[in-house]
């Protein structure tokens, strides 16, 4: 057991690299990825941490939060990958690519660790974080882009699918969350 976490925090660095590699487009990215059964697992557990960061990251920091506001956030962020993930396996199915759904699952969930890490980061600088905030935007923009080319060897219009399709499903899991979850106030 005590085994487990040296490969994890060794894949953990290699999915770095791998992101790293997938903001500056190169085409060796998919190198630094575990695309097996136990590189899936472990990029689960990516973001699993990512959401667990997302919720309660800011208290750790200090911030305070509304009662319950952490635990709907991780509750928005498990509908959200469901959603992403949902879609993703539909449109791949569709285009008869379904070979790039794990590749594309263990890719994604390491960035979304990094970037989450980096959000929660930019809470620190106030106004200034706006400037991270932007950063990471642009970065996963770039990274969506350079999974499809580089790891899932999509084209240029299946990638296109695919990232619309992702953001309708995503628009409509928000609204079924946020119909399903009370509101929380300050105070």
């Amino acid at each position: 057991m005590a085994q487990s976490f040296p490969s994890f925090f060794a894949e953990a660095a290699s999915a770095a690299k791998g992101t790293w590699a997938l903001v500056l487009g190169r085409r060796d990215a998919a190198q630094y990825y575990d695309f097996s059964t136990k590189g899936l697992v472990g990029s689960l557990i990516a973001v699993l941490l990512a959401m667990i960061l997302a919720g309660f990251g800011p208290m750790l920091l200090g911030f305070s939060t509304p009662a319950g506001a952490p635990t709907q956030t991780v509750v928005m962020n498990l509908a959200l990958f469901g959603a992403q993930a949902l879609t993703a396996s539909m449109v791949l199915r569709q285009i008869k690519r379904q070979d790039a759904f794990i590749p594309y699952l263990v890719a994604s969930n390491w960035i979304t660790l990094v970037s989450g890490a980096l959000l929660l980061v930019s809470v620190l600088f106030n106004e200034a974080g706006l400037i991270v905030l932007l950063a990471v935007a642009i970065a996963a923009i770039v990274t969506f882009v350079n999974i499809g080319r580089h790891i899932m060897t999509l084209r240029g219009w299946q990638i296109a699918l695919l990232f619309i399709s992702q953001a309708v499903g995503v628009f409509l899991a928000m609204g079924v969350v946020a119909l399903v979850l009370p509101v929380q106030t300050a105070g």
